[in-house]
């Protein structure tokens, strides 16, 4: 029987054990499973030494790591984003590691426009003063300024599952879909795609679904944000990296873009002087990188996680990245 370690169960269920929300029993049926909460750096090794199969979302596995179990055989990523472990130095020791894709698209893009339509409609503001309707001389509240989706023009940074959902709903508000046309990018699909100048300046929310990479650093700062309109919203759900974020506080104190949506920052958790917490700004829309999480995501990722091992044993390839 395999002894299967689970280093940082805590990432994917919300609740204490005996009370969880997710079903872990198909794992828990595959082998011994230890779990832990969450693990220090300084205790990884000793945790999974005698492993032979380690589940990490965001627990660091490299070269020491992986001399330190002798018996460890995969590594199971409970993510997508593989940036965790040293890829190289399990290539070289012959170690399988895998991840997990696809299990969050439809939580992310309903994320997405959860943050837009509380930007949109200010939402959050009012109801956070449900006493100050009893003091308004009139039968509402105009204090804040409501908008509507229909008719305005939602530009997609990235055409991925993700990007394809958030499309979707897009067209159901009644909103006009560009993307962003990038090298190599399929046009074929009838969506328009712009070139950025002109994708930046056409759309009146722009949202991030493309990976981090080099050439996607930063794609968000002073310059693209300066060639946005005064009225558009940005939406980050991709990476925190994707955005430089001191430029996004300024745009947003300046009147450069008109609001902002973010799950996701750099690093995480942010310390508590991040320029997003001190800003104070009203039109800067923060979730704790949340929009991942539904239940059902979270049930689906654990299933992809026993399918992913279930294959490995009959000597499959699934989901693997080595």
């Amino acid at each position: 029987m395999d002894k299967i370690v689970f280093l940082d169960r805590s990432t994917a269920d919300r609740n204490a054990p005996g009370t969880e929300d997710v079903d872990f029993s198909a794992l828990e049926a595959l082998g011994e499973v230890i779990s832990h909460d969450m693990t220090l750096p300084e205790d990884t090794a000793d945790r999974i030494a005698d492993a032979d199969i380690v589940l990490s979302n965001k627990v660091v596995i490299g070269p020491a790591e992986m001399d330190a179990a002798k018996k460890l055989k995969l590594i199971q990523v409970v993510a997508t984003g593989v940036n965790n472990v040293d890829l190289d130095a399990a290539k070289e020791r012959e170690l399988a590691v895998c991840n997990v894709s696809g299990y969050s698209t439809e939580a992310v893009a309903q994320h997405v426009f959860a943050s837009l339509l509380n930007l949109e409609s200010n939402v959050h503001r009012f109801a956070a003063e449900p006493e100050k309707w009893a003091e308004s001389p009139i039968f509402t509240r105009l204090d804040y300024p409501v908008g509507e989706l229909a008719g305005k023009t939602l530009g997609i940074v990235g055409l991925g599952s993700i990007g394809k959902a958030v499309a979707r709903i897009g067209l159901a508000f009644g909103m006009n879909v560009i993307a962003l046309a990038r090298e190599g990018s399929d046009t074929t699909g009838g969506m328009p795609r712009l070139p950025l100048d002109e994708f930046l300046a056409v759309a009146d929310v722009i949202t991030l679904h493309c990976p981090l990479t080099p050439g996607t650093h930063h794609f968000i700062n002073a310059d693209t944000l300066g060639k946005m309109k005064t009225s558009s919203l940005l939406i980050n759900t991709g990476r925190g990296d994707l955005v430089d974020e001191p430029a996004l506080v300024e745009a947003l104190q300046s009147g450069t873009i008109r609001g902002a949506a973010v799950d996701v920052l750099t690093p995480e958790p942010p310390s508590a002087d991040h320029p997003f917490l001190t800003a104070g700004l009203e039109n800067l829309f923060i979730t704790p990188h949340t929009a991942w999480s539904s239940l059902e995501a979270r049930q689906r990722l654990i299933d992809g996680v026993v399918e992913n091992i279930e294959a490995f044993r009959k000597g499959e390839k699934k989901n693997r990245v080595v």
